[in-house]
């Protein structure tokens, strides 16, 4: 083991940011649970300091602590120092998992399949992804359940087994060419990131947003065979894992030949839009990471920015002529809000859509309790954290819930299938309805 302590390797001006004013502590859903103070962001940075010092070493309560921490960087929009507390809890994970404090052999071998394996290869990624699809549409999994057979699994695998995501066929690949070109002369020519979990939940998303694009006039490249972001990786401590991701991806796109490299999902885009102080000490690729950094966008940031153009009603099309037919509510991803500080353009294109009457909700900018693996992690917090999401989704009286990250998506779809009050709910991505929308302009189905 390499005697580098990540923690004590950073800026050291990084950890001394923290002023411990306290600005976070109302904005900490962890906090906000146990009113400790080392489970709030400050407590856990003056924890990671005191590591850094070497006065105090990682241990399995450290460890849990930095677990325990959803790393939805609410006290980043809170704190008036500008803490980058996303980069401090990523490298004292990394610290914990360099240590190896926590967890047997059960964990590592988890950890070594899905982030070491899985996740690093798409055409494995994709191959389990149809033999789930197969599970599912043949109806394996529901007649196991119904004959109490995960009732069998150990408890943590009876958690993971119920909150099962759906995996939807085709996928993105099949679903999008490689290019694809608007009607009329194309104004740009964008890049797009169908992820690894969107793309095998979520592709319908990937097609709405290669469909939005196209009618506001972008040329679509959408490479077949694309990589995890690294998010998971970064997120989780697995750093080295990370890097060598956004490596692969630097070596995918020609950046300088994008007008913006789009990304539709909140969690991946606040990573991606930082390779390059993830890669910052490698001489072959920062420069590279920087370039791509200002490229990258968030679907909704790319369409303000370009000038999205408003769906135009088609007064044949069922429901047309009835103001506020479609009553829609908006709940923010966190590291959408927090981590690429993108509030109001998901909100101004919901704003577009004709007959659609959209209604705050309470608390949007708390988290679901989805924040990557934390629902496997930490499922009794996650799952206090989600009804009270669900608690305000209700009140709403909404029949679409819309947000921008396929964990979130995935999370509050769960919560709400389980819920008689939700269970008439959609739940989707802003661009879908926009999609919609252009579809019901042009008179198709």
């Amino acid at each position: 083991m390499s005697e580098l302590n990540l923690l004590k390797s950073l800026d050291y001006s990084v950890l001394q940011q923290c002023m411990h004013c306290g600005m976070c502590l109302p904005t900490c859903p962890t906090y906000d649970e146990t009113k400790f103070e080392r489970s709030s962001p400050r407590g856990r940075i003056r924890l990671m300091r005191e590591v850094a010092d070497g006065r105090l070493d990682v241990t399995q309560t450290f460890a849990e602590e930095m677990s325990y921490c959803l790393g939805c960087l609410a006290c980043q929009t809170a704190c008036p120092a500008g803490v980058d507390y996303g980069t401090l809890l990523e490298n004292a994970r990394g610290e914990v998992e360099r240590r190896g404090v926590i967890g047997g052999p059960a964990r590592r071998l988890f950890r070594w399949a899905n982030l070491s394996v899985l996740f690093r290869h798409p055409r494995l990624m994709r191959a389990v992804g149809r033999s789930l699809w197969l599970y599912q549409k043949l109806g394996v999994q529901s007649a196991l359940r119904k004959l109490g057979v995960m009732k069998l699994l150990p408890r943590q695998l009876q958690v993971m087994e119920a909150a099962t995501p759906t995996v939807v066929a085709p996928f993105s690949n099949a679903r999008i060419a490689p290019v694809e070109t608007p009607a009329a002369p194309a104004k740009y020519r964008v890049a797009l990131l169908t992820g690894c979990v969107q793309d095998l939940l979520f592709s319908p998303i990937n097609r709405a947003t290669a469909d939005v694009l196209l009618a506001n006039g972008c040329e679509v490249v959408t490479p077949r065979l694309q990589y995890c972001c690294g998010s998971l990786h970064a997120h989780n401590g697995e750093l080295e894992l990370a890097r060598d991701l956004a490596r692969k991806n630097l070596d995918l796109y020609d950046v300088e030949k994008f007008d913006a490299i789009i990304s539709n999902a909140g969690g991946c885009g606040s990573h991606l839009k930082k390779y390059a102080e993830l890669l910052h000490h490698d001489s072959k690729y920062h420069s590279r990471a920087v370039a791509w950094d200002r490229k990258v966008r968030d679907v909704s940031e790319w369409l303000v920015e370009i000038g999205c153009r408003a769906p135009q009603e088609n007064t044949n099309a069922p429901g047309a002529g009835r103001p506020g037919s479609l009553r829609v509510t908006y709940d923010a991803s966190c590291h959408l809000l927090h981590g690429q500080k993108i509030a109001a353009q998901p909100l101004a294109l919901l704003k577009l859509l004709p007959g659609v009457d959209l209604v705050p909700l309470a608390e949007s900018d708390w988290c679901c309790g989805s924040a990557g693996v934390y629902s496997i992690t930490q499922p009794e917090q996650s799952a206090k954290l989600l009804g009270r999401k669900l608690e305000h989704i209700a009140a709403t009286g909404a029949s679409v819930l819309a947000s921008g990250n396929p964990g979130c998506l995935m999370q509050i779809e769960n919560g709400m299938r389980r819920d008689p009050r939700l269970a008439h709910v959609r739940a989707c991505h802003p661009v879908e309805l926009l999609a919609e929308a252009y579809r019901r302009e042009a008179g198709a189905n």
